[in-house]
This record gives structure tokens, sequence and C-alpha cells, in this order.
């Protein structure tokens, strides 16, 4: 089994990641898969892996920083970071760039120690149908949490954070805009989960 956190602090030309990426790489039927398309900016690097469901977020360390536009053959890759891993779910997402994360469920290790919290499982499963209520129901309520009625004329998607999990999770689906998202929001279905090293919040 594929242990996603174990991705994080590497580099983009990590062995681990070229083998993660490999693996997930089999289960699809598109010849480019693993040529990512890289966004540059100053403070993140992203590759987007859109046939594998998959965003790679890089942080620059050490003062470097990346110019808008650079090719992938241009940046310093032993001064960036994996610190975040997005997984796509087409499901809740119809009409996006990425397709569906190929090998779920997406199992995530929880460490029950953090903060005391040892009614924790130690590992959650998130399928393609898992629901808000789901996963509140296996993380506790989230500390951090947007979207639903913004700005925006509720055109933000909910989102909720685990921040002592490194988890963050947007949902998808009309349940998961306009001014009842949160009452509705329960039954909304993930379309984006991301994965970042635990912090306190």
């Amino acid at each position: 089994m594929v242990i996603i956190r174990d991705l994080l602090g590497s580099t983009p030309s990590a062995d681990n990641i070229a083998d993660y990426l490999a693996t997930v790489a089999q289960h699809v039927s598109v010849t480019d898969a693993l040529v990512p398309d890289v966004k540059v900016y100053p403070d993140v690097v992203y590759f987007n892996y859109y046939r594998l469901g998959i965003s790679l977020q890089f942080a620059p360390q050490l003062g470097y920083k990346p110019t808008v536009g650079q090719k992938r053959e241009q940046l310093k890759d032993e001064q960036l970071i994996l610190e975040g891993i997005d997984v796509y779910n087409d499901n809740a997402n119809p009409g996006t760039l990425f397709s569906s994360y190929p090998l779920l469920p997406l199992e995530i290790l929880l460490d029950a120690s953090l903060g005391g919290r040892h009614s924790l499982p130690s590992t959650i499963s998130i399928a393609a149908n898992t629901t808000g209520k789901e996963l509140v129901s296996w993380l506790g309520e989230p500390s951090r949490k947007g979207g639903g009625a913004g700005p925006l004329s509720g055109s933000i998607n909910i989102w909720c954070e685990w921040s002592k999990d490194g988890l963050m999770v947007e949902f998808g689906g009309e349940e998961s805009r306009g001014p009842q998202a949160w009452e509705r929001g329960k039954d909304a279905v993930w379309r984006v989960v991301t994965v970042f090293p635990p912090k306190e919040g």
C-alpha cells in the first residue's frame, strides 16, 4: 500500500515520488500521464498530474524564489520540498481538468496520540462517495472551516481542515454551495483531499 503522507518533505526528483507516480500511472491508460503541468510561483510550485488526479505542492527553501513561467528543467529541485498533496475526486467535481485519483479508497494514517486524542482511528479510508458527515464522525469537529455563503454569492465550496491531522477537505456538488451549504454539507461528497504536515491549530 502506498503511504501518501510518506512523500512529504521530498524533492521533485526524489525516487519515492517517482515510484509513487509510476504506481498510480499503472491504473490509467494515458501515455503521458507522468508528464506534469508545472505552474511556478515565487512561493509555491505546483506539479499537476491531471490524469492521475494528483497535484503536488512544493515549497521553495533557503531563500529560493522561482520565477513565474520557468520551465521544469530550470527549477532547482534540491531547494524545493513537498509540503502538500491534493487528491481529486471527479465524481464530485465534473468538468475539472483533473480526473479522479485511480487508487481510491485513499488510505490516510492518523497519529491518535497528537493532542491526547486516543479515540481516533489509526487509519481512515476515503472512498469516492465519502461524505462530510462520515469525515466528522471519524475525525471530530474540524479546527478550521469555510466556504458556503461567501463573498462570491455562495460560489465558494465548503471546506474543512483538521490541522493536527494534516488534512483539508473541500466538498463538491450542489450541497456544498449557497446559503444553506453548512446545513446540507453533511451529505456533500469530497472533491479534493489535501494532505500536509500536521500542525497545531
